[in-house]
């Protein structure tokens, strides 16, 4: 069913103000407003829309019927309606990247019906209300389109909000205000320079930290657990929102739909699959998110990392191809590449695609429209703390271990190979400074992959994470001991395995006391998978997943003969002890605790705390006893 442009009370006949109901729709404008290749002309579809009206009322005019041809080939050129037949929102709400007087907010709005027309574009209409109960009047109040071109996706700014405040939202059917999504709650940050003690209310602010959930491999407790039980404020992912490969979880009803991800279908598939999952509807609802994407360009190879004592390999189950800024291990830019790619696309084509999507069902704003892959962001949460989101796998990555060319391990100590890019590393050492020189007292960083140094009898567990690029993370803590910038925390994500670390330079027996941590620079918190399978699982000797280490001296390691590994081997479809952890921060302490998850086989919140750690403001180092001594799940390097 569908209604004429005339009749829509919305809809004015100005072409500014129909071309603002597209706009208004940032999914439009996703990922990049200033290149018109990627992102959806809305001036050319209002005009072509506009047109056609008059066409049917003015029948002697001559038109261009020359169709605008969108990111997908779509068109309004023969659209003069807007629909009214009736809308499910599918996938519930979401929202995400709070500043202080703005957030941005998320729905698809799905018209009802044997299958969606192309050409016709639906409105959707959103109330923003300062009470849970969304008594009086909305404080913010605006309408936009979506259409097919777009997966019929809704993503708003709401401007114009009040700091460090609590809100709920609802979107409506423009045509059937009666149709509504469910109730959504957010917040605002604080403005930065809101005094730290009164950031949040004078109450602890809580980060919920989560990484790598893989649908095939279980069910998404962890989300539901942070969601339901856990008073986090903000969601942080780390990365692996979604996995582009295949692989059988029909033993727990979670077989994914589609072939590795290629194209933009593929893609949109996965997500509207993975967001059926109540668990990660319900944490969409309950909070603001903040994303970072890891790997885009997956497949079903199998990690292998070499034991150098028996030359034994051990293998996971699944672990997504390395990428870096030109290729990955089954996709590059090259015939070869293409041809040999389980998806039969270029790195290239699969990259823009999964961009796309990405930008479309996920509440992350456009950091910069003219830079092509820029995610990296920062966040000024009053003078408490700084959330600085970086980009380790995408961003003008140096070339990683691809697999079948294991040639990292010869060039990982050039001086100037970079993980980062020069222009991110430039921009992440200037606002580290930037974050001590205004006052705040804590630095925490997001990112996809486990910082400090790992080996396993000597051996680099794995090239494709820092300690494939060694002098980068030199140059990091050179930076943040030569301008005595305390309290950071990093975090981390894609191990599937939990670790917790000083950070002092590898190998450092001078300067940094391993019983004390005196010497330590910052610390890490790296958290386990949400489904993912531990690759460090099978073979070792521990059967939990919670390991809990501070640094090494002279360097961290593990071996399959001692429990000082994480590891998960427990059959399939379990997969227990995955989890995640949160991170409560006020102006004296950053508290970790991590959950972890009784069983992902079948959806339910079953979880206990398998260990807490504490980060004293000015200390840079994990508080004596570590975990207090005692841990539920793991264990405690030199300790209990």
């Amino acid at each position: 069913m569908t209604v004429s442009w005339l009749f829509v009370v919305f809809c004015v006949a100005t072409a500014t103000a129909a071309t603002a109901l597209y706009d208004r729709n940032l999914a439009y404008w996703s990922p990049y407003a200033d290149h018109p290749q990627l992102a959806v002309n809305t001036k050319a579809l209002e005009a072509h829309h506009l047109k056609e009206f008059q066409r049917r009322q003015t029948t002697e005019n001559k038109f261009d019927d020359n169709h605008y041809p969108t990111f997908y080939g779509a068109h309004f050129g023969t659209s003069p309606t807007v629909w009214s037949g009736g809308i499910n929102f599918t996938h519930s709400v979401a929202s995400g990247d709070p500043f202080d007087t703005s957030v941005l907010i998320w729905t698809r709005a799905f018209p009802l019906g044997a299958g969606p027309d192309q050409s016709v574009p639906v409105c959707v209409s959103y109330d923003v209300f300062s009470s849970p109960g969304m008594q009086g009047k909305p404080v913010q109040s605006d309408q936009a389109f979506t259409s097919w071109d777009v997966d019929f996706t809704v993503k708003f700014e709401v401007k114009g909000l009040k700091p460090d405040t609590q809100y709920s939202y609802v979107f409506s059917d423009c045509t059937n205000p009666a149709t509504t999504s469910p109730v959504g709650k957010t917040r605002t940050l604080p403005s930065p320079n809101t005094p730290a003690n009164t950031v949040n209310g004078g109450k602890p602010l809580t980060l919920a930290v989560f990484s790598c959930s893989q649908f095939q491999t279980g069910w998404f407790n962890a989300y539901g657990v942070a969601a339901h039980n856990t008073s986090a404020d903000i969601f942080v992912h780390l990365g692996d929102y979604i996995y582009e490969s295949v692989g059988n979880g029909a033993a727990i009803g979670r077989a994914v739909l589609g072939r590795e991800l290629a194209t933009i279908h593929d893609y949109r598939q996965r997500y509207a699959q993975y967001r059926t999952d109540s668990s990660l509807l319900a944490a969409h609802l309950n909070a603001p998110w903040i994303n970072v994407w890891v790997y885009y360009y997956q497949s079903n190879q199998v990690l292998k990392l070499k034991i150098a004592s028996n030359s034994r390999m051990i293998t996971s189950l699944q672990v997504a191809d390395n990428t870096w800024k030109a290729g990955s291990t089954n996709s590059n830019d090259s015939s070869a590449g293409c041809a040999f790619s389980a998806s039969g696309a270029c790195f290239t084509d699969r990259k823009l695609a999964a961009v796309r999507a990405y930008h479309e069902w996920i509440p992350v704003r456009q950091v910069e429209t003219t830079d092509l892959l820029r995610i990296w962001r920062n966040f000024q949460i009053g003078k408490l703390l700084d959330l600085t989101m970086l980009d380790t796998r995408q961003y003008d990555r140096d070339v990683t271990d691809v697999d079948y060319n294991h040639v990292i391990a010869s060039l990982a100590d050039i001086p100037d190979r970079s993980l980062m890019g020069a222009a991110q590393e430039k921009w992440f050492s200037d606002t580290l400074i930037e974050s001590q020189n205004r006052g705040a007292i804590w630095r925490i960083v997001g990112q996809q992959i486990v910082f400090t140094q790992i080996l396993l009898n000597g051996v680099f567990a794995d090239l494709d994470d820092w300690d494939g690029y060694r002098m980068n993370r030199q140059r990091i803590l050179d930076h943040l001991h030569a301008n005595k910038i305390r309290n950071t925390i990093i975090l981390s994500g894609d191990s599937h395995a939990n670790w917790v670390s000083d950070l002092a330079h590898p190998n450092d027996t001078t300067t940094y006391d391993p019983v004390t941590g005196k010497g330590s620079i910052a610390v890490e918190f790296a958290g386990t998978a949400v489904t993912s399978p531990s690759p460090f699982g099978a073979g070792m000797f521990t059967n939990t997943t919670s390991h809990t280490t501070y640094p090494k001296s002279p360097r961290r390691h593990a071996s399959p003969d001692q429990p000082d590994l994480c590891a998960d081997r427990r059959p399939e479809p379990r997969h227990s002890f995955r989890g995640f952890f949160t991170l409560t921060i006020d102006t004296k302490q950053a508290n970790a605790t991590y959950y972890a998850m009784s069983n992902v086989g079948t959806p339910n919140l079953g979880s206990f705390v398998s260990a807490t750690f504490t980060v004293n403001a000015g200390e840079d180092r994990l508080a004596r006893p570590v975990a207090g001594g005692v841990v539920a799940a793991g264990v405690l390097k030199n300790g209990s």
